[in-house]
């Protein structure tokens, strides 16, 4: 099991790839537990900034936030300004009161897509969640109940679509796997092409991001 606080070390450690801003992605199949990995790095990192998807995503265009994240986000960030996002309400199907993103030294972005090709070149370091997409819709179903199975039937589709188109885990940089008691590290396909060496760590299971 790999310590989370000495993984953050590493990531702060990382040039700027934003503005100031050293932006981090957490990509993976739904249900593949994305957001609870991201609130615990975010924790080792001091209380880093986490942005979830699922806030610029809506019913109607599940994979078409891309403009929503450069104009609200990426952008004011470059310019080590804060940044300001309206939120989608999944409930009452519109968006709601702006939040602000401030521009700290790591930003974490959360969400089936965040590595996606319009993404990558302001990230930092591109982290999959390794866990498969069958195992992981099924427990994205079991969270959400029997009341959403309809939704499920719909996203599972237009996930299967966009990884075909863009897929995110070939270009991870760290492939992490949910263990019983915290997360294994492992060298992504981009770490071990030797795409991105840009950190020199003293231990050979360390991934390098």
């Amino acid at each position: 099991m790999d310590d989370l606080a000495r993984h953050a070390d590493d990531l702060c450690s990382l040039p700027p790839s934003c503005g100031p801003v050293r932006l981090v992605a957490v990509d993976g199949h739904a249900g593949s537990g994305k957001s609870t990995f991201a609130a615990r790095l975010a924790a080792a990192l001091g209380g880093a900034p986490v942005l979830h998807l699922d806030d610029l995503a809506t019913h109607e265009e599940l994979f078409g936030w891309p403009g929503r994240l450069l104009e609200q986000v990426i952008l004011p960030l470059s310019r080590g300004e804060a940044a300001r996002y309206t939120p989608y309400d999944w409930t009452e199907r519109r968006f709601g009161p702006a939040r602000v993103l401030e521009p700290a030294p790591v930003v974490l972005v959360e969400g089936v897509g965040a590595g996606r090709r319009e993404v990558r070149p302001w990230l930092a370091a591109l982290c999959w969640m390794e866990l498969d997409r069958e195992t992981s819709w099924e427990r994205g179903r079991r969270r959400d109940g029997a009341g959403l199975t309809g939704f499920w039937d719909g996203w599972t589709l237009a996930e299967e679509r966009h990884f075909a188109e863009d897929p995110s885990r070939p270009y991870a940089d760290a492939l992490v796997r949910q263990l019983p008691e915290g997360y294994a590290w492992l060298p992504g396909p981009r770490a071990t092409a030797g795409a991105n060496q840009s950190v020199t760590h003293g231990s050979q299971d360390v991934p390098p991001y």
